[in-house]
């Protein structure tokens, strides 16, 4: 069942709570909704956590939480889906938003190397901040929404496979 294939792979419930940058959620964090797992949790949480992995901004944790806690889905679920821009994945991720904005915006994308200093670095994020920043919004909300009706629809499918074998299995 997909419930069973999500909770698999999800955090412990007592390692988000003693989550040193969660702490100042308190309370909130002990409702019991945001750790119940169904089809709109689950799907909520992926459109939460595929948004915040997008969004380019630090602690991208502490957002999903935060907004896991307003749209009252699974909390788990939208921490451990900003992990998908980890340090290996996020230059890609990045640079495609980045083009992504570019074409939006109808800016050429930049082509000038990056020079690693203070003031290269600082340089070349006053250029290209918007693109990036509409690519990466653009980029989230996109994303969000599809893994939202993929989870719906998958787990919807998985429930009626389920009701198939159990009526096929009553009838022989």
């Amino acid at each position: 069942m997909a419930k069973k294939l999500i909770q698999r792979y999800l955090p412990d419930p007592k390692s988000i709570k003693e989550n040193r940058y969660l702490g100042f959620l308190g309370s909130t964090i002990d409702n019991p909704n945001l750790w119940h797992l169904n089809r709109r949790s689950a799907a909520s949480a992926f459109f939460v956590g595929i948004f915040c992995a997008f969004i380019p901004i630090p602690f991208q944790m502490v957002v999903a939480a935060c907004l896991a806690v307003i749209v009252r889905c699974n909390l788990p679920l939208s921490v451990a889906l900003v992990w998908i821009t980890n340090p290996v994945t996020m230059p890609a991720i990045f640079y495609f938003t980045y083009k992504v904005g570019c074409y939006i915006l109808h800016v050429p994308v930049s082509e000038t190397p990056l020079e690693l200093t203070l003031h290269g670095v600082g340089v070349e994020l006053g250029r290209v901040w918007k693109p990036l920043y509409l690519g990466s919004l653009v980029s989230g909300v996109i994303g969000g929404a599809l893994c939202y009706f993929i989870i719906r629809l998958y787990w919807r499918w998985n429930i009626i496979n389920h009701w198939r074998k159990r009526h096929q299995r009553r009838l022989s």
